[in-house]
């Protein structure tokens, strides 16, 4: 039977697009698990640093749907790799397990996957692409040693490099800047909440996330924002950069001022951008062409529906990498092709 590669790496990669930035600094990471018969047994992705890896979660569903109620009991990344390596080694021959990323090596916050996929005996392990941490990358070259494991590598490379693209700004030093846009289906972004609460839910997470959010001027002194992240009860979050000319027109008595944990700058330049890693920018039209140069990656929120009012025009050199739906809204990914070095 022929096996479609590319099939299974897309469904990992559509997993892990859901969790782009939440893993921060971590990369996101999508795993599929098939069994002995070609079936789908689990679909999972990497939720948050120091939390199970993909590989881990996907093994982990992958017993609890055959009827093992006993992984429940086991809350920590480790308590779960010594309970399966101990209870199913070998248990998986003849299934194929698909990550997005060499499984890692390095045993930090959560214990190595390569040793995981190892003595649970897959026998096909497809690997998107290798991992660019020194610390943890070696997955590739110690499954190869196995001579019951085949290993299946660079599937769906470039979608897999590009989901990985903030990683590798951070493995690098470089900062990640990308630029968040809710509009309608028509292209306006006038009026508050045009995205669904999930949508705006899933922003207030990305703000526990990024180190800085970077906003317009008209946009604070019109809607007078708080820019926290109330929607998931964190209290974390990012510094402010608020672009503008007329720094003296800013209010320094709106909400977003008083949110303790955070420094507030107002600035006519974006030059502060390199001091931070994890940058977002929010904004319209003005915010989108002044930033062009900058912008790595777009997000966009675009909800079902038609509103009239101020539109933004989005004709711009962008390349489509990832789209999907949650209840409401349709968000997708883009990488601006017009960047500098991009």
């Amino acid at each position: 039977m022929v096996i479609d590669h590319d099939f299974y790496m897309r469904l990992a990669l559509h997993e892990a697009w859901k969790y782009q930035t939440l893993t921060y600094p971590n990369p996101p990471v999508g795993a599929v698990i098939l069994d002995k018969h070609g079936k789908i047994v689990s679909i999972a992705a990497h939720h948050e640093a120091g939390k199970p890896h993909a590989e881990l979660l996907a093994v982990t569903e992958a017993v609890r749907v055959q009827g093992d109620k006993q992984i429940d009991h086991y809350t920590t990344p480790q308590q779960q790799y010594d309970y399966l390596c101990n209870r199913y080694t070998n248990a998986f021959q003849g299934a194929t397990i698909y990550v997005t990323l060499e499984p890692c090596t390095h045993h930090g916050k959560t214990p190595p996957c390569a040793h995981l996929l190892d003595a649970l005996g897959f026998s096909t392990i497809v690997i998107g692409t290798q991992d660019p941490n020194p610390k943890a990358s070696g997955g590739c070259t110690l499954l190869k040693r196995k001579s019951n494991v085949t290993v299946v590598e660079d599937v769906l490379k470039e979608q897999c490099d590009a989901l990985l693209y903030p990683f590798h700004n951070w493995q690098n030093n470089i900062p990640f800047v990308f630029f968040k846009l809710a509009k309608f289906q028509n292209g306006t972004i006038s009026g508050k909440n045009v995205s669904s609460l999930e949508s705006r839910k899933l922003v207030h997470r990305i703000r526990t996330k990024i180190d800085l959010l970077v906003i317009g001027g008209d946009t604070v002194r019109i809607d007078r924002p708080r820019l926290d992240a109330r929607l998931v009860q964190s209290k974390q979050v990012p510094d402010i950069l608020i672009y503008t000319r007329n720094p003296n027109t800013i209010d320094r008595n709106i909400p977003l001022f008083h949110v303790s944990g955070r420094e507030v700058f107002i600035e006519n330049s974006f030059s502060r951008l390199k001091n931070y890693k994890n940058i977002m920018i929010e904004g319209g039209a003005g915010m989108f062409a002044k930033t062009r140069s900058l912008v790595d990656y777009y997000l966009f929120f675009t909800a079902p529906h038609f509103r009239e009012g101020y539109t933004i025009d989005l004709n711009a050199n962008l390349k489509s990498l990832h789209s999907y739906n949650n209840s409401s809204d349709t968000i997708a990914w883009f990488q601006n092709m017009q960047k500098d070095n991009q």
